[in-house]
């Protein structure tokens, strides 16, 4: 069974209260085995267009994945980031050979 993976882009207005977002995140992240691969690093764009930030976060499979997504926790924690930002998440399920 593959690993599903968040892969976001998103600009932030509100640097602090991001940080009260990513305090709330971390119980459904735990919860539901994430695990950070990118998170808002460094990056270089070489075609198209991006956002200020990236995350990239792996979970055990495509259905933990949207189960985090859908919970009623990460909702909650959510419901602090989309005041302040504007993004695009997908979920994925990654390659498995």
């Amino acid at each position: 069974m593959p690993k599903g993976y968040w892969v976001a882009h998103v600009d932030v207005r509100d640097a602090e209260t991001y940080e009260t977002y990513k305090a709330a995140n971390a119980a459904p992240f735990a919860e539901f085995g994430a695990r950070f691969i990118v998170r808002g690093g460094d990056q270089q764009l070489r075609e198209g267009h991006a956002r200020k930030r990236t995350v990239v976060i792996e979970f055990p499979s495509v259905e933990a994945a949207i189960a985090c997504y859908e919970s009623p926790a990460y909702q909650a924690a959510k419901a602090l980031r989309d005041p302040i930002s504007e993004g695009d998440l997908v979920i994925v399920a990654g390659y498995d050979n």
